[in-house]
């Protein structure tokens, strides 16, 4: 039933009838069924009227203030209030425990809502005002819509409403919820999937804080981990690793409640708090480990992975640039070196040596040392093997490789490309084999290069079915060189 007046008034007889016991026209949906389940047996009267009044005056304005959602309301006011404003709806923003915090739509809807307490600083958990979207989707953990007498409390039997939770990037937990509410003939359908892409727009919000914050923490913190004469590791307050330096894998989180605590391979650590954060020192010596195994496949990758042990490790550009530059350089790197290979004259050691604590992160600290910064690892690198093809007339293999990370504008990644490129080309056009030559002119490579056309062309038999296909690149070629 699509009608809102229509399946209000449905809702309504099924409401009464299961309340007084009896059997209704048609079941609830379960997600209601349960919740008025939950709210009765928490005590809730369905006849009640008014929620708790928990903040008022300046408590509402420094509850307000303290709560992270306030950094991403303007992006929420940009995105829904608009639109709830033309359908006769508010936008509505809660904590964890459904007190509402924020509210703002029409006047005259808001009007409306005061009469049955939508207002900023009253509580609308399930706790408190049985089912509802706010309190329910909170109970849940989930987005959810309820609808006119949906509701439990009759009191707001002539509201309808949509609602879905917004988590903490950093520990998953639950820090609130967004709301679109309105009176029950402006439900529509598509709400529910605003309210929920609204709050996904707000975990991304608050994600790119996070990471803006981290990089912050890493910039300040990083002289006491580097100052370490030994293990260690800094963290977020919250206890997620941020960098580490010469120690074992660590789980991706900590508790730092406690000053010292084991790690799951036996190895004793403290817990120092900083200004920010804490810094993490590793005591004992951990298990023996083998050597890892890294192989990275860079020829033509746009989307770069490295295998380690056996378990692929998506991998960021940067970081794909910068295993390529320690892979091609065994003997190691130093910072200021890094950062003039990644960035050329404007190069900064202190952005390089912030890639590489992320990297080491990702990879653990044995896979990449530092002082200077090389890896301990038996790598395995197509583009390490590539000139070994060359040596040994492996042309046609090599020939159907890409490019050295195609995408990437590195000065030091740029003039590797290049040199191995060239040394490909150069090997098969030299030795004139017209299959080799073919392999080469499919790759991104050789498509557009009029040399390696032109070669082919001169030993490919014109009987051959790919002759006509090279000679209208060639001519093509040829065209947009003019």
């Amino acid at each position: 039933m699509t009608d809102p007046v229509e399946y209000a008034q449905l809702m309504r007889r099924v409401h009464a009838a299961v309340l007084s016991g009896e059997q209704g026209p048609v079941a609830p949906r379960p997600v209601v069924s349960d919740s008025w389940r939950r709210s009765l047996a928490g005590g809730v009267d369905p006849d009640g009227h008014l929620p708790p009044i928990v903040y008022s005056g300046t408590d509402l304005a420094d509850v307000r203030a303290a709560h992270p959602l306030a950094a991403v309301l303007p992006v929420l006011r940009s995105t829904l209030v608009g639109i709830a404003d033309e359908a006769m709806h508010m936008m509505i923003v809660t904590d964890a425990e459904g007190n509402i915090l924020w509210r703002e739509g029409q006047v005259d809807v808001r009007l409306l809502a005061d009469r049955v307490g939508l207002a900023e600083g009253t509580r609308w958990s399930e706790e408190a005002m049985g089912t509802n979207a706010m309190g329910t989707t909170l109970a849940l953990d989930a987005p959810v819509q309820i609808h006119s007498a949906e509701h439990l409390v009759r009191t707001i039997h002539a509201w309808t409403c949509a609602a879905a939770p917004v988590h903490d990037p950093d520990t998953g937990a639950v820090l609130g919820a967004i709301d679109i509410t309105g009176p029950m003939r402006t439900r529509h359908p598509a709400t529910l999937a605003l309210v929920t892409a609204a709050a996904h727009l707000a975990e991304g919000q608050l994600r790119l804080r996070m990471a803006a914050r981290d990089e912050q923490l890493r910039q300040r913190n990083l002289p006491h981990l580097l100052s370490l004469r030994g293990a260690g590791a800094l963290l977020t307050q919250t206890g997620r690793v941020l960098a580490v330096e010469s120690c074992g894998p660590l789980p991706e989180r900590l508790d730092v409640s406690a000053g010292a605590l084991s790690l799951p391979d036996g190895r004793e650590a403290l817990v120092e708090p900083l200004e920010e954060g804490y810094l993490l020192r590793l005591r004992g010596v951990p298990r023996s480990l083998h050597r890892p195994r890294l192989t990275l496949e860079f020829l033509g990758a746009t989307h770069p992975v490295a295998v380690l042990d056996g378990r692929e490790q998506p991998l960021t550009p940067r970081h794909a640039e910068i295993l390529t530059l320690l892979a091609a350089n065994r003997d190691g790197l130093t910072a200021d070196q890094l950062a003039m290979s990644l960035f050329g004259e404007s190069g900064n050691p202190v952005t390089a040596r912030a890639e590489v604590h992320r990297l080491r992160t990702a990879l653990g600290e044995r896979v990449v040392l530092t002082r200077p910064y090389r890896l301990a690892a038996d790598v395995t690198a197509d583009f390490l093997a590539l000139p070994t093809l060359l040596r040994t007339g492996a042309l046609r293999k090599a020939a159907s490789y890409g490019a050295l990370l195609p995408r990437s504008d590195s000065p030091a990644i740029r003039a590797h490309r290049d040199e191995l490129v060239t040394a490909v080309h150069r090997a098969v056009i030299d030795t004139g084999d017209y299959e080799d030559l073919w392999t080469l002119a499919q790759s991104p490579t050789g498509a557009e290069d009029l040399e390696v056309l032109e070669t082919l062309l001169d030993v490919l038999p014109k009987t051959d079915p790919r002759y006509p296909i090279a000679t209208a690149r060639h001519a093509r070629l040829l065209a947009s060189s003019r």
